[in-house]
């Protein structure tokens, strides 16, 4: 993800002591803009995303697409402003949980988790992970991608960890009395079809020529103008995806930035302040992949869907069973995209100090 890329490649300027000052490094948002540059490549798109959503963290936004087409939220949006709290968005308030009377339990959870193409969709999030952990290593100490590096990848993306982290955060965000018709409809033969267009185009996805392909045939829609659009917008608005995305990468990008400070990557000398101002500044570029990314790919994947089967899947979302699993997502999205980022950041940080030596 181009965000995190910058983080990194602020990283690897620091480490080298080959510039004084974050606004003069290579890397930094002005710099990159200065030099004419733009956002290194990457592997990923913003999480959150999404499964992710994310994020950004080895996801894209939109992992699940559709109603589990949720960011990782949570940090408080008002400190990137210069209190240096935190990120934040919707689903902070989900994080809190429901009343632990309401709560569902465990074994009502389990079947929803599944009908939402979790067993599916997390190996994929593994797989874009991992591709962007070997870029983040040809960024950071090129050449030098040790077996510590790799063992710490494997854990940070362990696939049973993400699905505990999402199992706990849907149990706790989810009032029991909205589990039953969310599970009844993700398990009908319009929600399975669904779950299952969504998942097949995330694994599409994985081809970066499809990606593309998937982003002129956008252009082509809204050239012509294709009604079709307008159901995709209702969608988003309803989920509210674009805004969502966005905070989760900039949650995303915060949190790697603290991992790379716990690591050591900046020998104490990069402030919180310094950490938020940097991510802040990226938000336009990363608005603006969000919305290409979610649009281009919701068409892609409910192009085979009816107009009226989209209807309803809209209707679901508006539902405040659908709300609910909204903001159940986020919060839980938001634990995991975090931890991923945090961790990789700290452990990237550890490969450099051992590198510098």
């Amino acid at each position: 993800m181009p965000w995190i890329r910058r983080a990194s490649a602020l990283a690897r300027a620091w480490a080298t002591n080959r510039v004084p000052g974050l606004a003069e490094r290579p890397g930094h948002p002005s710099t990159a803009r200065a030099e004419g540059r733009g956002p290194a490549p990457a592997g990923e798109r913003p999480a959150g995303f999404a499964f992710a959503c994310a994020g950004g963290t080895g996801g894209r936004p939109g992992a699940f697409g559709g109603a589990t087409l949720r960011a990782a939220l949570a940090l408080a949006l008002a400190g990137l402003l210069g209190l240096g709290a935190g990120l934040s968005g919707p689903g902070a308030l989900a994080q809190q949980g429901a009343p632990a009377q309401e709560r569902a339990p465990e074994a009502q959870i389990a079947p929803l988790a599944d009908a939402l193409g979790m067993d599916r969709l997390l190996p994929v999030m593994r797989q874009e992970g991992e591709v962007y952990a070997r870029d983040l290593a040809d960024d950071l100490f090129p050449g030098r991608t040790t077996a510590r590096w790799r063992a710490e990848v494997d854990a940070i993306y362990d696939v049973a960890r993400m699905r505990d982290t999402m199992v706990a955060g849907l149990r706790a965000g989810l009032p029991a009395n909205t589990v039953a018709p969310l599970t009844d409809f993700f398990t009908s033969d319009l929600g399975t079809r669904i779950v299952g267009l969504e998942t097949s185009a995330r694994e599409a996805l994985l081809d970066p020529s499809v990606e593309t392909a998937s982003e002129e045939a956008l252009e082509a829609m809204r050239a012509a103008d294709d009604p079709r659009l307008a159901l995709i917008e209702d969608f988003v608005e309803a989920n509210d995806l674009v805004e969502m995305n966005v905070v989760g990468a900039l949650n995303s990008n915060f949190a790697f930035y603290r991992g790379l400070e716990a690591g050591g990557a900046f020998d104490g000398t990069l402030t919180e302040e310094q950490m938020l101002a940097d991510v802040w500044a990226q938000e336009p570029e990363i608005r603006a992949d969000t919305e290409t990314w979610v649009y281009s790919y919701l068409a892609l994947a409910y192009g085979p869907l009816a107009d009226d089967e989209l209807e309803r899947y809209v209707a679901l979302s508006r539902s405040p069973e659908g709300q609910a699993l909204n903001a159940a997502l986020f919060a839980a999205f938001d634990r995991l995209f975090v931890r991923i980022s945090r961790e990789l950041g700290e452990a990237a940080a550890q490969v450099m100090s051992a590198e510098d030596i």
